[in-house]
């Protein structure tokens, strides 16, 4: 038996059609098994880290890494230039500005730049169906309409769903949550896969959040099977998975070769990944201690070693390496603040393009032009440059693992940060929005994740800020009250986050994902 729980709007009928819930209830009861035991594996893992084990090349997928002769699959109308992607959530304003962006891909995200609340889950389908069938619109308070360009070059979607550690309590199969990543797939698949084979592209997929091959291989078997239901051939669709947890850079070659039918490349998305480090290995000590985050960039050892390996790695098997995230907001009212930061972007995606990236990641419109123009620079009339092998990159375990010589300092600033920006997206997150500008940076579940968890680090290693104080729970209390004190607003609103926020980063026990209880506190 198949249950909607949630209250029901508006077309949601649309998507929620008794043939659709169907198909979910199919995915859940072939699937559900599998993902449990994966999570299991998950958590073993992490005792193991926490009792002194570390992370490794695996010895029994040495004959895979070995291999010269396998290749993913040839690059997918659409994604074949992809230098320029910009993300955000399928909210219809958001949809038509990245569909309009001049990026080459939309990463049409119903993860961390979304709430999982009920009404975005299903009018984010809503929207995706509209786009593609041409008849999306928004109208905005002032009466301005917008629309996806009839004559112009459209993004093409990729849909990132939720990652399996996610469920779904607004639909029960059996009484039971269905999975949220299978629940934003089954959906969009169901209902847009023919009409974008129809349109001259496909069926795409961003996956985040996966920690090793075993759980690329659950996801190429949910595509097998989608796949045979609809009567879509085999290969139709195309993941890119986002190497964004620590123990999935030790398995790049492996998670390639279990999607290599339906895999689009590898992402370094180096939010998540900073958080993974510090969660996966929190029980130590100062080997994994990291500084403020606006200290960690990308030129830190051992994230130098994961780019490095992740372009090798996927140049080296014909896929695309997509580079990080450029969170940066522009202000319309500080154009000093603008010159900074355009110039460090620009920075970051010229490093990138010169390491062999295929792309990179924007956040805003405005970025997508200086993105595009570094790349350009370096691809010219090529879409991509696959056939940089970066064969002279070698890169080992020791050095991933090398978090102990990232340079920078642990002090006060980075402290107030960590807790003001944790407590005003975790407000913004519980009214339903998922993405949010906050000191001009466009911040997610995964930079929200940083903050709190680099709190927790902190404050459980008895680290002394640069001012000689050191970290403890009233202090952490002290500062949330004062930097709720100076939003300007009346604390009492920011009162539910502000709980949220410390049973998340001062708490004994280290909660996995903050998304977790904070879905439990939402409607």
């Amino acid at each position: 038996m198949i249950e909607v729980t949630g209250p029901l709007g508006e077309r949601y009928e649309e998507v929620l059609s008794a043939e659709a819930l169907d198909f979910l209830a199919e995915l859940h009861r072939t699937f559900e098994p599998r993902r449990r035991e994966l999570l299991a594996l998950r958590a073993e893992r992490e005792a193991a880290l926490a009792a002194g084990g570390t992370l490794g090349f695996l010895p029994e997928t040495a004959e895979i890494r070995a291999d010269p002769s396998w290749r993913v699959a040839e690059p997918a109308p659409g994604l074949v230039d992809r230098r320029v992607e910009i993300t955000g959530p399928t909210d219809a304003k958001m949809t038509i500005n990245a569909l309009n962006s001049g990026a080459k891909v939309w990463l049409a995200d119903l993860e961390d730049a979304n709430t999982p609340l009920w009404s975005n889950v299903v009018e984010g389908q809503l929207n995706l169906r509209d786009a593609i069938a041409g008849y999306l619109q928004y109208i905005s308070p002032d009466g301005r309409r917008y629309r996806p360009r009839p004559d112009g070059e459209l993004a093409t979607i990729v849909v990132r769903p939720r990652g399996w550690h996610l469920t779904e309590k607004h639909i029960l199969v059996d009484g039971e949550r269905l999975a949220g990543a299978l629940v934003d797939f089954g959906l969009y698949f169901f209902h847009c896969a023919r009409a974008q084979l129809a349109s001259g592209s496909g069926p795409y997929f961003y996956l985040p959040k996966l920690e090793g091959h075993l759980e690329a291989r659950l996801w190429n078997d949910v595509f097998v099977l989608a796949q045979e239901r609809l009567g879509i051939p085999r290969g139709t669709v195309r993941a890119t998975v986002l190497i964004e947890t620590f123990p999935a850079a030790f398995e790049m070659e492996e998670i390639l070769y279990e999607l290599r039918e339906h895999s689009a490349g590898l992402n370094a998305g180096r939010w998540d990944y900073m958080f993974s480090v510090i969660k996966k290995f929190r029980t130590r000590g100062a080997e994994f201690l990291l500084p403020d985050r606006a200290a960690v960039t990308m030129t830190a050892p051992f994230l130098r070693a994961y780019t490095e390996l992740l372009v090798r790695t996927c140049h080296r098997r014909g896929a695309h390496a997509i580079g990080g995230m450029a969170a940066f907001i522009p202000s319309r009212r500080d154009p000093a603040v603008n010159e900074t930061a355009f110039a460090k972007v620009r920075e970051d995606k010229t490093r990138e393009a010169n390491d062999g990236f295929d792309g990179s990641w924007v956040a805003h419109p405005d970025l997508v032009p200086l993105c595009r123009e570094v790349f350009d620079a370096v691809l010219g009339d090529r879409p991509h440059q696959l056939d940089r092998s970066r064969d002279e990159v070698r890169v080992d375990a020791a050095a991933l693992l090398d978090v102990a010589a990232t340079p920078g300092q642990i002090t006060e600033a980075g402290l107030r940060n960590n807790v003001s920006v944790g407590i005003q997206y975790l407000a913004s997150w519980l009214r339903g929005s998922g993405a949010v500008a906050i000191f001009n940076l466009m911040e997610d579940a995964a930079t929200a994740e940083i903050s709190r968890s680099q709190v927790w680090q902190w404050l459980h290693h008895h680290v002394t800020l640069d001012t000689g104080v050191p970290v403890t729970r009233e202090l952490v209390e002290r500062i949330a009250d004062e930097e709720i004190g100076r939003l300007g607003t009346d604390p009492a609103g920011y009162a539910e986050a502000r709980a949220l926020f410390m049973e998340v980063a001062v708490a004994d026990e280290f909660v996995d994902f903050l998304t977790l209880p904070a879905y439990e506190r939402m409607p």
